[in-house]
């Protein structure tokens, strides 16, 4: 549902609806990287439905998009595989990489912090 201010309302929350900056980033980003898996991840009480893209190093995206048919439709385009996220959850290497990221952050503070 949406407002003048351009605003998605899920529940009592309000969150920003997608729009064309969303697609253009997820276009871009397919093109700058190989391996790159869709996972459409449905409607929740706090978020709209977004497109999660995952490149073949775990490098990942997340975008708010019109609706799940949009994002299946987005990633044929692309020819990029797509799957719904709810039923086959989102890959180990995505999460191998939120874990390498963080453990070289940790690497780089400062002692003490």
């Amino acid at each position: 549902m949406s407002n003048p201010t351009g605003d998605a309302r899920t529940g009592s929350t309000r969150v920003r609806a997608s729009d064309r900056g969303d697609e253009e980033h997820l276009r871009t980003w397919v093109q700058e990287r190989r391996g790159v898996e869709g996972f459409v991840e449905p409607r929740t009480a706090v978020s709209d439905v977004t497109l999660l893209l995952v490149a073949h190093d775990g490098e990942w995206t997340r975008r708010r998009v019109p609706s799940v048919k949009w994002a299946h439709d987005f990633c044929n385009r692309q020819q990029v595989p797509s799957y719904d996220a709810a039923v086959v959850g989102v890959p180990q290497r995505m999460r191998d990489y939120n874990s390498r990221v963080r453990q070289a952050q940790k690497q780089q503070r400062p002692p003490g912090l």
